[in-house]
C-alpha cells in the first residue's frame, strides 16, 4: 500500500514569507496579516482540505546581513515586519475544530518557566492542538535587540537549549502529579497541594525554584517539532523531537539529511519511524499543466532579487552581495543556520551553484523543492519524493496568499485522496494522536516521559537536573 502524505501549511506573521516581491501582485492578500478574517479565513480553508497543521514560523531579529545592513529586508519586506505567531493560536483555534498549529518559539531569550506557560496556555485554549518549533535562534541582530554582545556561539545554543528543554520537562511533566486536579464542588478543593510539586534546577545556564503556575494541558508537552540541521542540532533534533522540519533543493540532497536524522535516532535508541520528518516544499498547481506553468512563469518574473538575497544572507549569515551573481557557493561553517548553506554547496555534490542560483532558488519556496503543473503531475512528484527520500510530508509554502493554498484543496487533495495516500477524515484527540501517537501525552523512550513525578511517599520536590535523563 502507498505511504499515505501528510501536509502543513507553512507560513509565517508577515508580508513576505518565502516568496520575495509577490505581494505586489494586485490578488495577493499577503498585506492583510494584520486583519483577524485573513488568519480565520486560512484556518478553515486548510481544516476543509485536511491538512495536520498551520506551521507558523517566527525569527527573532532582522536581515541585516545583506550590505551590512536592514536596509535591503526593510525595502523589500524581506520578513520584515513580523508580528509574534503565538496569539493567533487561540483565535483560530475557535474557528477550527481539527487543524493543529504549530508555533515557533526561541529558547536563547526567554526563561523556561514563562516560555512552558505560554504553550501551556495555548494547549488548552485549542484543547491539545498544539505543537513547539524549537529554536535556538541565528540572527546577530536579535541578540543585539535584546541586549546581547553578539549571537551566542552556534553549538553552545544548543548545549543550553539541552538544559531548557529538561526544565520545561519537569515543568509540564513533573510539577502536578496525575490527578492533582480535583476540582470538588462540594469540599471546595480544587487541587490537592500534596500531589503538586516544586522544581528545583540550579544548571549550568539555568535556575528555577518553584511550583508550575499552570494545571496541565491536554498533551501536557506539546508536540514538539525541531528543524537544526547541523551536527549538533541533528543531535538535540535526535533527542528531543517528534517530528523534524528539513529543507533541501533536491531529492538526493533530502535523502542524506533524512538518512542522516534516522541514524541518530538510532544512536538515541529511538526508532526512527517514530519520529515524523516533513520537508519544504511549495507547489504551484492549477486544472492544467498549461495554466499552472504559465502562473509560475509569472511569479518567476514578479520575484524579488534583493529580497531573496536579503534572506539567503542572513540564513546563511554570509554577505552574498559581495560577491558576483557568477561565484560559486561554497560550504563554510558559520555562526548562524549552517543547514541553509549545506543544502546547496555540501549536501549534493552532483550539482554546484553559483551565488545567482541559489538566490534565484529560494526567490520561490526557500530552499525546498517546487513542484509545477496540474493535480496528476503534482502527486506523482510528491509521492516520488517520498519514495526517495523517505520523508513523511511536507511543509507547504505558498507563493500566492491565500491562492496556493486554494488551490492545494481545490485540484491536489482530492488527487491524492483519489490514490489513497491522503486522508479523508481527521483522527480524533490531540495532535500528537492525529500524527500517529500512542497517547497524548510523551511516551518512553521519549527523554520527557522520563521527567514525571514518581510519588514515593517521600520526596516532594522534582531536580530537573538530578532527573536521570538530564
Amino acid at each position: 500500500m502507498s505511504r499515505q502524505i501528510r501536509l502543513n501549511a507553512f507560513t509565517m506573521n508577515c508580508v513576505v514569507h518565502l516568496a520575495p516581491g509577490q505581494w505586489t501582485a494586485e490578488n495577493d492578500r499577503s498585506v492583510d496579516y494584520l486583519k483577524t478574517g485573513h488568519w480565520v479565513e486560512l484556518a478553515r480553508l486548510l481544516e476543509r482540505g485536511l491538512f495536520d497543521s498551520l506551521f507558523l514560523g517566527d525569527i527573532t531579529g532582522i536581515y541585516d546581513v545583506a550590505g551590512g545592513s536592514p536596509e535591503i529586508a526593510l525595502r523589500t519586506a524581506a520578513q520584515v515586519p513580523m508580528n509574534d505567531p503565538a496569539p493567533l493560536i487561540p483565535l483560530l483555534a475557535h474557528a477550527t475544530e481539527h487543524l493543529g498549529f504549530g508555533v515557533t518559539l526561541s529558547v536563547s531569550y526567554e526563561h523556561p518557566y514563562l516560555l512552558a506557560r505560554r504553550l501551556t496556555t495555548l494547549d488548552h485554549l485549542s484543547e491539545g492542538r498544539v505543537a513547539w518549533n524549537i529554536v535556538t535562534s541565528y540572527l546577530d541582530s536579535g541578540a543585539r535587540s535584546l541586549g546581547r554582545d553578539a549571537l551566542a556561539a552556534h553549538d553552545a545554543r544548543y548545549d543550553r537549549a539541552d538544559e531548557y528543554l529538561d526544565v520545561c520537562y519537569a515543568l509540564w511533566e513533573g510539577s502536578w502529579e496525575d490527578g492533582a486536579v480535583v476540582r470538588d464542588r462540594t469540599t471546595g478543593v480544587y487541587a490537592d497541594p500534596a500531589r503538586i510539586h516544586p522544581v528545583q534546577h540550579a544548571g549550568e545556564h539555568l535556575r528555577t525554584d518553584g511550583v508550575f503556575q499552570c494545571e496541565p494541558s491536554p498533551q501536557r508537552t506539546p508536540l514538539l517539532f525541531q528543524a537544526g540541521g547541523s551536527d549538533r542540532g541533528t543531535r538535540f533534533a535526535a533527542r528531543h523531537a517528534e517530528c523534524i522540519f528539513v529543507g533541501a533543493p533536491t531529492a538526493a540532497g533530502l535523502r542524506r539529511t533524512v538518512d542522516r536524522l534516522r541514524e541518530a535516532l538510532r544512536q538515541e535508541g529511538r526508532d526512527p519511524a517514530s519520529v515524523r520528518i516533513f520537508a519544504m516544499f511549495t507547489v504551484i498547481v492549477d486544472e492544467t499543466e498549461a495554466l499552472a506553468q504559465a502562473r509560475h512563469d509569472a511569479y518567476r518574473a514578479r520575484v524579488s532579487y534583493d529580497g531573496a538575497l536579503a534572506l539567503l544572507s542572513g540564513w546563511t549569515g554570509i554577505d552574498l552581495s559581495r560577491y558576483a551573481p557568477d561565484d560559486t557557493l561554497a560550504y563554510v561553517d558559520t555562526n548562524a543556520g549552517q543547514s541553509a548553506l549545506a543544502s546547496f554547496s555540501k549536501l549534493d555534490p552532483s550539482r554546484t551553484w553559483t551565488v545567482r542560483d541559489a538566490v534565484e532558488f529560494v526567490g520561490i519556496g526557500g530552499r525546498g523543492g517546487v513542484a509545477v503543473g496540474d493535480a496528476r503531475q503534482v502527486a506523482d512528484t510528491l509521492q516520488a519524493w517520498m519514495d526517495e527520500t523517505g520523508i513523511d510530508g511536507f511543509n507547504l509554502a505558498s507563493v500566492e496568499m491565500p491562492r496556493t493554498f486554494e488551490d492545494i484543496v481545490t485540484h491536489l487533495v482530492p488527487e491524492l485522496q483519489r490514490r489513497g495516500v491522503y486522508k479523508t477524515a481527521y483522527e480524533p484527540g490531540t495532535l500528537r494522536e492525529k500524527l500517529g501517537g500512542e497517547s497524548a501525552r510523551l511516551q518512553a523512550p521519549h527523554v520527557g516521559a522520563a521527567f514525571r513525578h514518581q510519588n514515593d511517599g517521600h520526596e516532594s520536590d522534582l531536580r530537573a537536573n538530578d532527573n536521570p535523563a538530564s
